[in-house]
């Protein structure tokens, strides 16, 4: 019996020119998933994924279609090598995305096109470039704080503007998202308490925070406007780690989840909670697997990529279930 799998999907920050280039050769599924991704843009987007240049491909309208389409493109392509040995991928019986990752969960977990999906994530990087306007956004990562220090370092913040925490990725690590008077002063905050690294990040934006209100009620205008179906695979919310089973659950989470956290921590503990024994990574890189690694509530789980899924992920079925 194979064990119980969740698929993780990665957001904003797994981008890299040259992403996916191997299995967009090697896969017609894959290369279908760019094709139909590219017509629902109107561009070629795939140049730009296999050569760049990357300060163009790390713009967020860039960034976050791009991953939708290498996630989805590898797991394609996956299924297309198993069925070309008489096998189906097993269900998961989670699909959960890290921010940006979710609109891949939700092509992946059947509530979403591709064509649909590419697009509401293209308008989502652009809205998210504007909302705030005239209150200046900024981010911060903080490393090796004491859990216990966090909300003390995130008062001190907000004492000085909007401030929130943002991402709970992994025991140790959590990044604050706020106006750029507060983080500043977080930053110099954690310092103070001791945390092995307390950096602004290069971005201009304070994405999962109130800051970004513009962006969602323009998200839910865009999600309203395109189908959404249930999800087939249960997906997880950000901010609760709460399971996403119908198409309205799945449009509040894809507009609300722009102003409120990514709480990774708790989804895990929830896959965990729920029997996962395996977690397969879909997307470019390792990102997440390093952060599922370091929490404890996974501790003995298998952590693979989808393109090193083993013979025991797949089972057997007949050439017309294949077929079809």
């Amino acid at each position: 019996m194979s064990p119980i799998t969740t698929w993780i999907f990665p957001g904003q920050g797994s981008q890299a020119v040259g992403m996916g280039n191997e299995a967009l050769a090697a896969s017609p599924a894959a290369r279908a998933v760019l094709a139909e991704a590219e017509e629902a843009l109107g561009e070629k987007i795939g140049a730009l994924i296999a050569t760049g240049p990357a300060e163009a491909l790390e713009r967020t309208e860039q960034a976050q279609p791009a991953i939708l389409i290498i996630s989805i493109a590898l797991l394609e392509a996956a299924r297309e090598r198993a069925a070309a040995r008489g096998e189906t991928l097993e269900t998961p019986i989670f699909a959960a995305g890290h921010s940006a990752g979710q609109y891949a969960a939700a092509v992946a977990a059947g509530a979403l096109s591709i064509g649909d999906a590419v697009k509401l994530s293209r308008r989502r990087g652009e809205l998210m470039q504007t909302s705030g306007g005239g209150r200046p956004g900024a981010m911060a990562a903080i490393l090796g704080l004491p859990e216990s220090e966090e909300s003390r370092i995130v008062a001190e913040g907000a004492a000085h503007g909007v401030l929130v925490l943002a991402n709970r990725n992994s025991p140790g690590q959590i990044v604050l998202s706020g106006e750029v008077a507060a983080i500043e002063h977080a930053v110099a905050a954690a310092s103070a308490a001791g945390a092995k690294r307390a950096v602004r990040l290069q971005v201009s934006i304070a994405s999962h925070s109130p800051l970004m209100e513009e962006a969602a009620a323009g998200m839910r205008d865009a999600l309203n406007a395109v189908t959404v179906h249930d999800p087939k695979i249960t997906m997880l919310a950000n901010a609760t780690a709460t399971p996403i089973r119908t198409a309205a659950e799945l449009r509040r989470e894809l507009s609300d989840h722009l102003t409120t956290g990514v709480d990774w921590i708790a989804a895990i503990g929830a896959t965990a909670a729920a029997g996962t024994q395996r977690y397969v990574e879909v997307g470019y890189g390792r990102v997440l697997s390093g952060l599922v690694k370091r929490i404890p509530s996974a501790t003995g789980a298998e952590i693979l990529s989808i393109d090193e899924l083993p013979r025991s992920a797949v089972t057997a079925t007949t050439t017309a279930a294949v077929a079809s």
